[in-house]
């Protein structure tokens, strides 16, 4: 029974668990862009340091202070102690897609690398409406489509990209990664206590101190050393966001290159929004999601304008975090941890202290706890569905890591042959179909399996038709917008909801989900 309380309360133990998980998911995060900035599109240091990442940081600030100010509220009108700010920050693939996607192609065809951050402004502009202008229709997205969908594509995202790499770095520094990932396991999972100390400041804790045990020896797990921690001193200096108003305007000239990802960006940020709202809705925590989604656009507007190229938005985790302890409190005490590092270049020096993979479990965590969700929030023979939802993230998780192997190789699939490839069993093309627009592939494919489950099978028609309109567009199935990009696979949605629709009208089928598929397991025991 949740206790009911008059003026909740803005921090609890359990906000420290909260802080140091999700405080260093967004340092580093913030260090990642950093590295982009710096070392791919080669931009100065008095742009990254000086404007950039104060930008960031204001962002990021107003953001976090917004949610925890949100879950307060929920906490008053409601008089519960358990409600949990939702987690927010710079969005990561978009961190991606805005560099590599469009702020280093043009970076490269210009020969100056801050037109490539102009036409980033620009794309982070363009989005900032997308998400206002969006944060009205949601509502009504969210309340017609099954929850198996919503929490699906979740579960998706965060295998591919949230479980996925930490899993690897673990792997690679094992002696650190694996360590810390049981030392929060048996915390977080089996219950056990460290004497009042958060388990996510024993697990950094003893991965620090494993790092710096094996540098003294020569060992060198973790890649720490007294001389980064020198060179990080060098990056000491106090910098505020100022207006970058003309570098946004500027990058306008790039419109046309820019409209092609930011249009389709913007729906998957709705989406994905709107995913982790339903997931903070399932742990008990009800937030509006016009409010979330216009004030993700709000704050990467008034971000942009100050001169940062990366959009905001709701992390997924939030279950992760409530579920260890995290309140009102943690969201804004990051917020405040990270308009001070990124005011006074002190990020540099943090990371030079810990090693990157003693981080890693945190995350693996939370991939672990939204993919559970999926299933156990969701009615039990809605199952396939979510398993449905899971593969187009993996075939985008696959394509990605293709093209990753190829370039690093001097080359591309296409130059390869797509012929070659198939012979080797790398279907390079239907990775690419499936994989392309994936969150709202994963949405339209479990949502159509759900409503088939429950014998909505006019519901079902009206995703498939969705589907259609959506990769006629190129929104879905596609690699860049525009109109009939995929067409048979437009046509073959047609025809799915040309098939359900019949189905709705003539169609005799069983009431009960679940008994062709219980009379099945008994017959073939039988």
């Amino acid at each position: 029974m949740t206790a009911r309380v008059k003026t909740p309360a803005l921090w609890v133990p359990g906000d420290w668990n909260a802080f140091f998980g999700f405080g260093t998911n967004i340092l580093v995060n913030m260090l990642t862009l950093t590295a982009l900035l710096r070392y791919v599109l080669k931009l100065p240091d008095g742009v990254v340091f000086g404007r950039i990442v104060p930008a960031a940081g204001l962002m990021m600030f107003l953001s976090t202070m917004y949610y925890a100010w949100l879950a307060y509220r929920l906490a008053r009108s409601t008089g519960r102690s358990d409600v949990c700010a939702l987690p927010s920050g710079i969005s990561v693939p978009h961190m991606f897609v805005v560099v590599f996607v469009i702020m280093l192609p043009i970076a490269a065809k210009t020969g100056d690398p801050i037109k490539g951050w102009e036409a980033g402004l620009t794309w982070v502009f363009v989005q900032s409406f997308v998400l206002m202008a969006g944060g009205f229709i949601a509502p009504i997205v969210r309340r017609i489509t099954p929850r198996a969908a919503l929490l699906g594509a979740l579960a998706a995202v965060s295998i591919a990209f949230i479980s996925l790499r930490p899993a690897l770095d673990m792997y690679m520094t094992p002696v650190i990664g694996i360590v810390c990932f049981a030392i929060l396991i048996a915390s977080w999972f089996g219950g056990v206590r460290y004497k009042g100390i958060p388990a996510g400041l024993v697990a950094i804790a003893a991965g620090s101190a494993i790092a710096w045990t094996s540098t003294a020896f020569g060992l060198n797990f973790g890649g720490l050393s007294a001389r980064g921690v020198g060179d990080a001193f060098a990056t000491f200096d106090f910098a505020v966001p100022v207006p970058a108003l003309s570098h946004v305007f500027s990058g306008f000239q790039f419109l046309g290159i820019i409209l092609v990802t930011a249009i389709p960006f913007g729906i998957y940020d709705l989406v994905e929004a709107m995913n982790n709202v339903e997931s903070a809705g399932v742990g008990g925590d009800s937030f509006p999601t016009t409010r979330v989604l216009t004030a993700d656009g709000v704050v990467s507007l008034i971000g942009c304008c100050l001169g940062n190229p990366f959009i905001n938005a709701v992390y997924i985790g939030h279950p992760g975090w409530k579920a260890i302890g995290g309140r009102i409190g943690y969201s804004a005490a990051t917020g405040l941890m990270v308009l001070i590092l990124s005011w006074f270049g002190i990020l540099a020096l943090i990371m030079a202290l810990i090693p990157v993979v003693a981080i890693s479990p945190i995350l693996l965590y939370i991939g672990m706890l939204i993919g559970a969700q999926a299933f156990q929030e969701t009615p039990r023979s809605h199952a396939p569905a979510v398993i449905l939802a899971l593969i187009p993230q993996v075939a985008g998780w696959g394509k990605q890591q293709i093209d990753s192997a190829l370039a690093a190789a001097g080359t591309n699939a296409a130059a390869v042959g797509f012929d070659k490839l198939g012979g080797g069993g790398v279907l390079y093309h239907g990775l690419e179909i499936l994989g392309s627009g994936a969150v709202l592939v994963s949405v339209i494919l479990a949502a159509i399996t759900a409503c088939m489950i429950d014998r909505s099978y006019a519901k079902a028609s009206g995703f498939a038709l969705a589907g259609a309109v959506l990769t006629f567009f190129g929104l879905m199935h596609s690699e860049a917008i525009g109109v009939n990009k995929t067409p048979l696979v437009a046509v073959s949605y047609l025809g799915v909801a040309a098939v359900l629709f019949a189905c709705s009208r003539f169609a005799v089928t069983q009431k009960s989900p679940q008994a062709g598929i219980e009379g099945e397991l008994v017959d073939s025991a039988a």
